[in-house]
């Protein structure tokens, strides 16, 4: 595959009005997720649960990609239909999840380095013949006392950039994802500080191992307080610090930034992105690829039962058609009455 194809497929991701479901939780993240919601984690409930969400009427208008798990690439439907051609055949590109997760980082207490590079050439080749056309890799940068330290953020950074390299030579685009938690009790201003430095580094790793930047797409936190800060945010306040850490650390090669929804409620990662695609011509296209933003309301409402199969596909069509007005700029709250209604 040429660095066209690679670009090609990026801009289809980045298609206007639409961004990328994260479907690609692990298996303990679904099991905890559905056990929250009353439902035992199966091969076949979690089947159903990626089903029904799936299979909801109109999403190919808001969605143009799905990241899967190594589970949901390989699982069919009842009729036998796998679940990837479901996605292909509503001109969804399914995507894939290679990363092996994270684990402690040696000689650095309190931080971890994402593992998964070992046999990751022949698991890329395997998953690009189940018909996976892009990847992602995440990385997750704890603040603290005394952290992120350089090597942490050196470690993930090349770690990123060889996976990012390795999806590229297979003709795959990569999403690297470097995550800033919002755990803690930190500031704005010291997420706005950390995120800045996490970016660089990526991106100084990323141009080391020769990585087309026109053919990969971003998935960063936004910047926000931690959840136990003192000092909450606006709106306006996210954006406007999103923004500016993104113009100093983000190369305009690169085509565009899906942003993870990291914790924030549907309703506040929808009116951040919203704001953001309003302060003016950017060089990328902004864009999300949400998890939990796009799928709790749903999730909320099915609780594993068929009879709930309607509400909870109509609460995940308003989330995606909300998020896919935000990639627009064209998002306001009063939107969100229509989804308070259905789910009361």
């Amino acid at each position: 595959m040429t660095d066209y194809d690679l670009v090609s497929t990026a801009h289809e991701l980045l298609a206007e009005g639409k961004g990328i479901l994260a479907a690609d939780e692990s298996t303990g993240t679904i099991t905890r997720r559905l056990a929250a919601v009353g439902v035992e984690s199966t091969p076949d409930t979690r089947r159903a649960y990626r089903e029904m969400l799936f299979t909801t009427p109109r999403i190919e208008e808001h969605l143009s990609g799905v990241i899967l798990y190594d589970e949901t690439i390989r699982q069919m439907r009842d009729d036998g239909t796998p679940l990837r051609d479901l996605l292909r055949s509503k001109g969804i590109i399914p995507g894939i999840k290679v990363d092996a997760g994270t684990t402690d980082l040696a000689n650095f207490p309190g931080e971890v380095v994402t593992e998964g590079l070992d046999g990751l050439r022949e698991r890329l080749a395997d998953y690009r013949t189940l018909g996976a056309r892009f990847c992602k890799w995440r990385a997750v940068i704890r603040i603290g006392d005394g952290i992120p330290t350089y090597g942490a953020l050196a470690a993930n950074a090349h770690a990123m950039a060889r996976y990012a390299a390795l999806c590229q030579e297979m003709g795959l685009v990569p999403i690297v994802e470097p995550e800033v938690l919002m755990e803690g009790e930190h500031s704005i201003e010291r997420c706005e500080e950390v995120t800045t430095v996490t970016l660089r580094y990526t991106f100084e790793h990323l141009s080391a191992q020769r990585v087309v930047l026109e053919g990969m797409l971003l998935k960063p936190n936004m910047v926000l307080p931690a959840k136990g800060s003192i000092e909450q945010a606006n709106v306006a306040a996210v954006a406007e610090a999103t923004v500016r850490t993104l113009r100093r650390t983000v190369p305009a090669a690169v085509p565009g930034i899906v942003f993870l929804s990291g914790g924030q409620t549907p309703e506040q990662a929808t009116e951040h992105l919203n704001a953001m695609n309003n302060l003016g011509p950017l060089p990328w296209v902004l864009s999300f690829s949400f998890a939990r933003a796009l799928q709790g309301p749903a999730m909320e409402a099915w609780r594993g039962s068929r009879d709930n199969l309607q509400i909870a596909q109509e609460l995940f069509y308003e989330r995606v058609k909300l998020a896919g007005a935000a990639r627009m700029g064209q998002y306001t709250p009063t939107m969100e009455r229509a989804t308070t209604r259905m789910s009361g």
